[in-house]
């Protein structure tokens, strides 16, 4: 019987990727799966902050083990931003064509283009909390391409690639991405337990 664990999120998305790493030891349950349909506030000032909120809320209420994650762009040119603002970037939250553009716009001009995207993993296990990051580094294009994933993936090319990660397939990301990172270090502390 696999052992249930609660992702906190509904972005089917991030439970794809999640999904696809986590195998058959447990059974990866969402909000929608224990009903919960709380507006899990996310007003951090950190990725840790964020990831915790979520985790602390879903352990709390149910008593499940559980983990939430916060994600963000960090770009150099632009101290950090979007940063834990990266999802209501440009006011609206997910509204993911007005951040690439306001991003694009706030780069006009700019020849560094370093960036990074990052995860925060906050695992409850056993009632204790424990963290788990994953970084890629890249580079801001000037404009978009590709139509796979979402968020930045149009503008975001990997360090030692030629293509965005909106030009790569699932699995190829997968293999890569800041949640891959942080995924298989959670999944190394879950094979331990």
């Amino acid at each position: 019987m696999p052992h249930q664990l609660v992702f906190a999120t509904n972005n089917r998305h991030k439970l794809d990727e999640v999904a696809d790493k986590i195998g058959d030891k447990f059974k990866l349950l969402t909000l929608n799966d224990i009903g919960c349909t709380d507006d899990i506030e996310e007003n951090g000032a950190t990725f840790h902050a964020n990831a915790s909120i979520k985790s602390h809320h879903i352990f709390n209420k149910y008593r499940l083990d559980c983990f939430g994650d916060d994600s963000g762009l960090e770009i150099e040119a632009l101290n950090g931003e979007p940063g834990v603002y990266s999802a209501r970037y440009a006011g609206k939250h997910g509204n993911h064509a007005a951040n690439i553009k306001k991003v694009l716009d706030n780069l006009q001009g700019i020849e560094n283009r370093r960036a990074r995207f990052i995860t925060v993993i906050s695992l409850i296990w056993n009632g204790e909390e424990h963290f788990f990051e994953g970084t890629v580094e890249g580079t801001i294009r000037n404009e978009l391409s590709g139509s796979e994933g979402f968020g930045y993936d149009p503008i975001f090319q990997p360090e030692g690639y030629d293509v965005t990660f909106a030009e790569m397939t699932m699995e190829e990301k997968n293999r890569i991405s800041h949640r891959a990172k942080a995924m298989e270090k959670l999944m190394a502390f879950l094979k331990e337990q």
